[in-house]
């Protein structure tokens, strides 16, 4: 099989791409939504938290303690695949290209780096209508663009609400925006991502 027919086939194989975006307050938000998903999810998961740049995180183990699906840390060249997590590297762009990740160093945006635009922009590029978007607790506005084009490209949005966020500032941003489909409680959104995923 020559590679152009192996994208072809590793792009149709996953139908639904889950990118989740979070800063201040959401390693507590993240840890909620994961461990209530199930190790059969039928997509793959892609995680943007914004830690500094330096900063060695073990936040890959600690979710994947935590939840039933495999969490790792994202790696440049990595084949995404259904029911694992992929958690962006502090310090790096992620995005997604033919399936695989792509990691870079590019200057940052809205501040941050990795960005939850760059992601959240690939993927509607790549999967469309399969890619569900998550905004939980975070200051700030990254991901309002990134959700604007998830919607363009008839994809979904979630977002934390101001009750159960610590930080409402990048929810609220995408909201002002009119790019939420979505605003649930942080106990619901897992059930709705698992509802979504499973729709034809």
């Amino acid at each position: 099989m020559n590679s152009q027919s192996s994208i072809i086939d590793h792009q149709s194989s996953i139908q639904k791409v889950v990118v989740m975006a979070a800063s201040a307050g959401g390693i507590e938000a993240l840890s909620q939504v994961l461990c209530r998903l199930p190790d059969d999810l039928p997509a793959a998961i892609i995680v943007v938290q914004h830690l500094r740049d330096d900063r060695l995180t073990k936040l890959p183990e600690h979710l994947d303690r935590l939840s039933p699906l495999r969490v790792c840390l994202a790696v440049h060249g990595m084949t995404i695949e259904p029911g694992k997590v992929y958690v962006a590297e502090p310090g790096k762009h992620l995005r997604i290209n033919n399936g695989t990740l792509v990691l870079d160093t590019r200057k940052k945006v809205n501040y941050v780096r990795p960005s939850a635009d760059i992601i959240f922009s690939a993927t509607a590029k790549a999967y469309g209508s399969g890619v569900i978007g998550v905004i939980l607790s975070g200051t700030g506005h990254d991901g309002t663009q990134g959700c604007k084009e998830i919607k363009d490209k008839e994809g979904v949005i979630i977002a934390q609400d101001e009750k159960t966020s610590k930080y409402f500032g990048m929810p609220k941003a995408a909201m002002e925006a009119d790019a939420i489909d979505y605003v649930l409680p942080l106990i619901e959104i897992a059930g709705k991502i698992i509802e979504l995923t499973r729709e034809d």
